[in-house]
């Protein structure tokens, strides 16, 4: 405590003055940092509040980065299918291609076999195999197909049919031949061997009468007929063409990873929503390689119409699945972007929340200011003249 003694107006100039003073200092520190709140001590509510929005719009923020990157990733996988998908394509026409090119592989028809005498024989398959007379062959009617390894005895029933004689010869698995029906109502039997395969196709019935369930009464007085084939090089080509494409397929597969995670190949995403990771997507991802679509490698050169079949059917499949996955993975992208849209949004609701109970009004502050520099001054004008009254005192001496 201080032992000089001032008058009453020095001593209220004096304390009005100490009061603009700390009020000046505080609108100075608003007006330096834009905040009203500036610690808890200022307004305790406020500010803890606004800190807790801060927070949580900080983790927010940090999470958007996540769901970022879990965008590029979902769409370079999205690229990738839109990718393999014209290689897919590609390979199509290439298989086509081998499909118009005429075979040159050793192939059997029923015309070859001389099979003119019974329409049912050489029509769509459903009918029964029968004799031109209409009577059903017996037991004792067989057909064999061989490939001059393996031979297969198809045996004949009152039931038979020529398409029962087209499952049957691909179901051999030891057989290198493929039976299908032309466009023309023929039985075709092909060799599956590359080059110079054979095949060999035969009649035989032991019963010796001219009756009409008798080998004989299909015209075929041989009972055999044999095709040697050669290697269609076109054919070949183009089955080298597919697997070269086969390998870009596993390439581009292999390639379409963001930052470490390739969806299609077998990687896995969980994409965090919020901050504890109760709201999230599990992206499952594939393997879209050759083997994983489907796309086997070309058999037997695809001279024969069994390897091509089989190749058509497999991109066809292939096609399917990469336009299904491609449907998921836009749904999924769309759920991302749908998220990361809302999160953005979130954050700065959260922040301006968090401002609007701390920051100052800077307008209002800078009047403050005016007011008090105003103030101030004033004041000191005041101070100075209640200490002109105490200097009076000294005109006495």
């Amino acid at each position: 405590m201080s032992d000089i003694v001032l008058s009453s107006g020095v001593r209220s100039n004096l304390i009005s003055l100490q009061t603009t003073a700390d009020l000046l200092a505080d609108t100075q520190q608003k007006l330096a940092t834009g905040r009203r709140v500036n610690s808890a001590l200022d307004d305790p509510t406020n500010f803890f509040t606004s800190q807790s929005l801060s927070n949580r719009a900080n983790d927010l923020s940090r999470l958007i980065d996540g769901i970022g990157n879990a965008t590029q990733t979902i769409q370079a996988a999205d690229d990738g299918i839109k990718a393999i998908t014209d290689l897919v394509e590609n390979a199509q026409a290439t298989v086509r291609q081998a499909q118009q090119s005429a075979a040159t592989n050793g192939t059997v028809t029923t015309s070859g076999l001389s099979l003119t005498g019974d329409t049912t024989f050489v029509g769509s398959g459903a009918g029964t195999l029968a004799g031109s007379g209409g009577t059903a062959f017996d037991a004792t009617d067989k057909i064999t197909v061989t490939d001059g390894t393996d031979t297969l005895t198809f045996a004949i029933t009152a039931t038979s049919t020529v398409q029962d004689l087209v499952d049957a010869v691909n179901a051999d698995a030891n057989l290198d031949a493929f039976a299908s029906i032309s466009a023309e109502g023929e039985l075709q039997i092909e060799s599956t061997l590359e080059a110079g395969g054979t095949v060999t196709v035969g009649v035989t019935d032991v019963v010796t009468t001219a009756a009409t369930n008798d080998v004989t009464s299909l015209g075929l007085t041989s009972g055999t007929a044999t095709a040697t084939g050669t290697s269609n090089a076109d054919r070949a080509a183009f089955a080298q063409q597919f697997d070269d494409l086969r390998t870009q397929i596993n390439q581009l597969a292999s390639d379409a990873s963001f930052n470490g995670v390739n969806l299609l190949n077998g990687d896995s995403l969980t994409v965090n929503f919020n901050e504890d990771g109760s709201s999230n997507l599990a992206v499952s991802g594939v393997t879209f390689d050759s083997d994983g679509l489907g796309v086997a490698a070309a058999t037997n050169g695809f001279q024969d119409s069994g390897s091509i079949s089989d190749a058509l059917a497999g991109l066809d499949s292939a096609l399917s699945s990469l336009r299904s996955q491609a449907a998921t993975f836009g749904s999924n992208l769309s759920v991302v972007e749908t998220r990361e849209s809302f999160t953005n949004n979130l954050v700065n609701t959260l922040q301006v929340g968090s401002d609007n109970l701390v920051l100052a009004d800077t307008n209002q502050e800078g009047a403050n200011l005016l007011a008090l520099q105003t103030r101030q001054s004033l004041s000191s004008t005041a101070l100075s003249l209640a200490s002109q009254s105490d200097q009076n005192v000294l005109r006495l001496f």
